[in-house]
């Protein structure tokens, strides 16, 4: 069994002892906290928050407790069913809410579920809010509402539809171009939520055809739920197969998007947000953002086109952060995640794969053109395990010191930017082990690069 506390939300498997694993006692205790923060934010005489989840089989589960936790509290609830991460921070706006929930482990196995907290913005707490949070959750300081004063639940189902509504609206997507290109498509959905909200897209943006794979939301992964090439041989055969003009696979709560080429090579997770910023930025010049241990392509691409690029710590919040603070055009992360703030602060796989779909219509070339006239990085990504005794902070330290000669970011970690290459060195807050993030001209150099920076870190201890 396993319970991660954070502050973006708490995870875990299902089952086990209070504390020990995802228990009922846990998203009890979880949403109350939750539900004292939000009503923490502002005084009103009601609250509402907006529920949505992915296809996990523990989702109607963990979604009747929270429901119900939340009523305890005397907060309204607007339950949206199964939706995309994106489309329940939409529906957060559109509602007006105070706040929302969504109910994903998002790329961990079956046995895993989370909470992902909202604010009223529909984006995710800042490290303060989360912190809180952790904090009420942990003194268990609720008060739950009086017989006259629980909330209620709202069931509302339209708000898929709404989000395509809202993605077929963006200035930049051009249905028309989409059609005209009479694309074949193919799509794994890994039977959770992308069944729901991709088919429906790709009819609406005028698809020719499209094939899909696992798209029935049943909570039952067919293979590991994470994008990755090693998990996607089976829609990489299909493509090949079908001579589909591309593939799409997003995971199961739809916030990542990787992208497979015609001859079902893979475009590259990493290249996902580079393909869109280009496009993006050829039709809106401006600034762009992604975190520090995503590929230095979207920084040559952004140069390229006359904007300014910037590097925000790991994680969501900071990158969005980031953005409104460089007024960025678009940005997100290298694990697929685009955020356009014509659409909203957040990572969305449909706006993403209607945003590549006009891209590569206007360009009228195969997928696998359109890769190559991207700068060729490829990325290495290794740990070096460590003792409990060794000082993290110190050996870091080091490594700052050692290479103080180069460009070096302490923003998150200790990052190194060489001439052609980049090494991200991030401690690990749950285990004793530093993660080694490297990028060069090629997996050899990459992986070379990690190797050597293992052996100075050594060298410290």
């Amino acid at each position: 069994m396993t319970l991660i506390k954070s502050i973006s939300g708490i995870r875990g498997t299902i089952g086990g002892k209070p504390g020990e694993g995802l228990s009922p006692v846990d998203v009890v205790r979880f949403t109350s906290a939750y539900g004292v923060w939000v009503k923490k934010q502002s005084k009103k005489d009601k609250y509402r928050v907006v529920l949505g989840r992915d296809a996990r089989i523990s989702g109607p589960m963990v979604k009747n407790l929270v429901a119900g936790t939340l009523q305890g509290m005397g907060i309204d609830v607007i339950h949206i069913g199964l939706a995309t991460t994106p489309t329940t921070e939409i529906a957060v706006v559109k509602e007006e809410a105070d706040g929302g929930i969504i109910l994903t482990a998002s790329h961990n196995p079956k046995q895993w579920n989370a909470l992902k907290l909202l604010n009223h913005k529909g984006e995710f707490l800042t490290a303060d809010d989360g912190a809180e949070v952790l904090t009420v959750a942990e003194a268990e300081s609720f008060n739950y509402a009086d017989v006259d004063e629980l909330g209620t639940i709202t069931e509302k189902d339209d708000y898929t539809s709404r989000h395509i509504d809202e993605v077929l609206a963006l200035d930049l997507v051009d249905v028309e171009a989409i059609k005209k290109a009479g694309f074949k498509v193919a799509i794994d959905c890994v039977n959770s939520v992308g069944g729901v909200a991709l088919p429906p897209l790709l009819k609406a943006l005028g698809v020719k055809e499209v094939l899909e794979l696992y798209c029935e939301p049943n909570g039952q992964f067919p293979h590991n739920p994470e994008p990755l090439p090693e998990h996607l041989t089976e829609i990489s055969e299909l493509i090949r197969k079908e001579g589909a003009d591309v593939g799409f696979v997003v995971d199961p709560d739809v916030d990542r998007l990787a992208i497979i080429n015609e001859d079902g090579s893979m475009f590259g997770e990493e290249y996902t947000l580079v393909a869109v910023s280009d496009y993006i930025l050829s039709k809106t010049p401006g600034n762009t953002v992604s975190n520090l241990s995503s590929t230095r392509a979207l920084s040559d691409v952004t140069k390229q086109h006359g904007g300014e690029y910037n590097a925000s710590a790991v994680g969501e919040v900071n990158v969005v952060a980031k953005m409104k603070e460089t007024g960025a055009v678009i940005g997100g992360e290298g694990n697929g995640g685009v955020i356009y703030p014509a659409s909203h602060f957040g990572r969305d796989a449909l706006v993403g794969i209607a945003l590549f779909l006009t891209h590569l219509a206007k360009k009228g070339k195969k997928t696998s053109e359109l890769r190559k006239e991207y700068p060729a990085y490829f990325m290495s990504k290794n740990k070096l395990e460590l003792t409990p005794e060794v000082d993290v902070d110190a050996l870091l330290l080091k490594v700052q010191e050692h290479y103080k000669d180069e460009q070096v970011s302490t923003v998150d970690g200790v990052k190194i930017d060489f001439a052609d290459s980049w090494v991200h060195l991030r401690k690990s807050n749950t285990e004793p082990i530093v993660r080694i993030y490297s990028e060069a001209g090629s997996v050899e150099q990459a992986r070379s690069l990690a190797e050597s920076m293992m052996d100075v870190m050594k060298s410290f201890i």
